[in-house]
């Protein structure tokens, strides 16, 4: 069972970047999904969220009105993080995760399958 996040890089401040998670092993349609990030030197914090059918969707208000997160149940592909207007604090591993639960949850208790993270670095 495996997670892998992807599509990182480096681009400058106010470019856009959309981060993809795949999934192996099991499928996760019927789980929430959730994107979190872990700046050099910080603790790993909570972006963003969707339930399992995609109607609930949380953000951190850090990125809330940049950051869209979006899912594809009919895909290995699960899970999307387009992110618009980014700025050098945007600068983090960002991992994805899957929680054990149909909703959204901002908690990152409620998961249990996380994936490797992808670098995004954002130059000033």
């Amino acid at each position: 069972v495996q997670l892998q996040a992807y599509g990182g890089g480096l681009v400058q401040a106010g470019d856009s970047l959309r981060l993809s998670c795949a999934a192996s092993g099991r499928t996760f349609r019927g789980f929430g999904l959730g994107w979190f990030r872990q700046a050099p030197g910080k603790e790993r914090e909570f972006i963003a969220t969707i339930s399992a059918n995609g109607d609930t969707r949380y953000y951190a208000d850090s990125v809330k009105g940049r950051f869209t997160i979006s899912r594809d149940n009919a895909r290995n592909t699960v899970m999307y993080l387009q992110m618009n207007s980014l700025k050098p604090e945007d600068t983090a591993v960002y991992y994805c995760a899957a929680s054990i639960y149909v909703g959204a949850s901002t908690r990152s208790s409620d998961y249990h399958y996380w994936g490797q993270g992808t670098l995004v670095t954002v130059s000033s």
